[in-house]
Order: structure tokens, then C-alpha cells, then sequence
């Protein structure tokens, strides 16, 4: 069977633009037969920008909760926390030894912090830590100690797959055919939401509305949506921002008579509370498994412990092949 792998950063309460664009796809794909699913906490990624105690025990947690909850099964998939498999940072200093500079030099997150400085007028390193710079390597680390056959990803980690291909490849090229070279899959119909101003739904633009936000708040958020200044009885354009997110939550029967009332007119304030009551009973049952495991963290370590143990008996395998093949065994 392939073995896929999937790394999820803690870095921050899920939205609905999260769900969408990567959770219900991932959590979709790992139903397949024929397969071995791997999902993992990648809470030192997050530390390249996570840096405080607090955050990242908090952001684990609901990273780890919304995932659970919207329906990813720890008795079908291996789910574990990357820093409960140490493996994975004795292979990334190993990597660190057969990775050229200028292979990091050329990595879009860390180039793009250069060109900014560049046109600041000040250091070209300035705010660049070696997390930050060496974020790739770690990330093969990851792929390879678990003989990842795939990893499923988004356009934007296309070069981090690809420069994980190099290093497994200068590493084999010194020591035999130790390590298997990941291929990725990117999804060709990956969601991307408008958020409530119109633009991608974003943190970076504030405009995003939470996945598991109490009812009120999520009532409050909808109520923010733009929209123009035009009469209750005036038509509306079937892809406005509500309409847009109407269609991911409602029947296909709603959505029919959601385009007769935005074509023949409906007040922007009573489309906002059909938004809302379609939104709020989609989400309501897995909103409901979020706060039990956000409240029972004891199975959520358990869950995770038991995956970690998975994990690490392919990593304990994979690091003896290297360490042997290296001199060090």
C-alpha cells in the first residue's frame, strides 16, 4: 500500500476557509482504500514564528481537536505530534550535512524575507533565524523517516516537495539507495473562500470567519459580510460573497431557492440569517465534538501518544538504515 503524509502547523485557531481549502479535503482523501495515512502536529515548524510557551500548547490542542472533530479517525490513520517522534531531529541534523547552502538560499519563504529587507534598506538576514532557513530540511526530515511514498499538498509547498526530492537524492547519491524520494499530489480543485471583505479569506486581512466560534459570534461575524447599498426588492448577483458561501453549506434544494430570492430580491440582513442557519446546523455537530475534546485533552494525548508509538516503530527502522549506512551505527 502507498503511504501518504500529511503535516498540520499549529499556528492559530481553523476557519472555514481552513476546512474547505485543506481540512475536508485531507480528511476526504485519507478515507481511500488501498492506503496508509499519516497526520502529524508539526509544532516545531511552528516554532520558526511560535514563540511563546502559552500559544503553542493552546494552538496544539485546537489544531488537534478540529481535526478530530470534523472527522479525521485515529483508528484508520496514524495521528501523532511531531516532537513525540525525537527520530525526526536526528535526521534533520544528518540532512543538514548533504544539503548545499545555495539549495536554502533559493527557498521562496526565506528569499522573500531577503527581497523585502533588500527594498527596506536594511540587512538582508534581518528577522531570519535558522528555523526559518533550514524549515525545508526539517520538513524532508519529516517525509522521509516515515517512507513516505506521497504527500498531498497545496501549489504553494510545490519547491519545499521538490528541494525534499533533492536532498533525498544527495543523500543517496553518498550512501546507496537508503532513502525512498517522496512524489507529492497537488489538488487540482482546491477551495479558495472570499472572505467577509470581498478578498481571500485570510488571517493576514481579518476577515475570517472562525469554524468553531460560539453561535452568537458566528451570528455577530456574518452580520460583517459587505455588501453594497442596494433596496431589499432590488435583484442580487448570484456570486456575491453570501451566496458563495451558502452554496458550501446549504441542500441543493436551498440553494435553488436562494438564487429565485437573490434574483427577484431579498434584504442583504435576511440572506445574512439564512446564511447563518444553514452555516450554524452544518458546523453545530462537529462544533459539539471540538468542545468535548477541547474539554477531554487527556484522550487527545492519548490518541496522539498511541500514534506517535505507530510512527516511530517506521522511524526507528529508517534511522538504523541511515545511521548504518553514515558509520555512526
Amino acid at each position: 500500500m502507498k503511504r501518504y503524509l500529511t503535516g498540520i502547523k499549529p499556528t492559530g485557531r481553523a476557519h472555514i476557509g481552513n476546512y474547505f481549502g485543506a481540512i475536508k479535503p485531507a480528511i476526504e482523501f485519507s478515507k481511500q482504500q488501498d492506503a496508509e495515512n499519516f497526520y502529524f502536529i508539526a509544532d516545531y515548524h511552528a516554532l520558526t514564528t511560535l514563540q511563546n510557551k502559552e500559544d503553542m500548547i493552546e494552538y496544539t490542542y485546537e489544531i488537534a481537536c478540529t481535526w478530530l472533530a470534523c472527522g479525521l479517525d485515529p483508528n484508520k490513520v496514524v495521528f501523532y505530534r511531531q516532537s513525540d517522534v525525537p527520530e525526526v531531529f536526528e535526521l534533520n541534523w544528518i540532512l543538514n550535512n548533504v544539503t548545499p547552502k545555495g539549495l536554502m538560499n533559493r527557498a521562496h519563504a526565506y528569499k522573500a524575507i531577503v527581497e523585502r529587507n533588500a527594498e527596506a534598506g536594511v540587512t538582508v538576514d534581518e528577522g531570519v533565524n535558522m528555523g526559518l532557513y533550514n524549515y525545508p530540511i526539517l520538513m524532508a526530515s519529516d517525509i522521509m523517516l516515515l517512507d513516505a511514498d506521497c504527500v498531498p499538498i497545496g501549489l504553494d509547498q510545490k519547491q519545499h516537495l521538490e528541494i525534499a526530492r533533492d536532498i533525498c537524492h544527495n543523500f543517496n547519491l553518498k550512501y546507496g539507495n537508503i532513502l525512498k524520494e517522496p512524489q507529492y499530489y497537488i489538488e487540482d480543485n482546491t477551495c479558495t473562500l472570499l472572505g467577509l471583505d470581498g478578498r481571500k479569506m485570510s488571517k493576514s486581512y481579518n476577515n475570517t470567519i472562525p469554524l468553531f466560534c460560539d453561535e452568537k459570534t458566528l451570528q455577530k461575524t456574518i452580520n460583517r459580510i459587505v455588501t453594497d447599498s442596494s433596496l431589499p426588492t432590488d435583484p442580487k448577483p448570484l456570486d456575491c460573497v453570501i451566496n458563495k458561501l451558502y452554496k458550501l453549506f446549504a441542500s441543493e434544494s436551498e440553494q435553488k431557492v436562494m438564487d429565485e430570492k437573490l434574483s427577484t430580491g431579498i434584504g442583504w440582513g435576511d440572506a445574512k440569517k439564512e446564511l447563518y442557519r444553514v452555516m450554524n446546523e452544518y458546523i453545530a455537530p462537529m462544533r459539539t465534538k471540538y468542545d468535548y475534546y477541547m474539554s477531554h485533552r487527556d484522550e487527545v494525548d492519548k490518541i496522539l501518544e498511541d500514534g506517535a508509538v505507530k510512527a516511530r516503530k517506521i522511524a526507528t527502522k529508517t534511522l538504523q538504515r541511515v545511521r548504518k549506512a553514515i558509520g555512526v551505527n
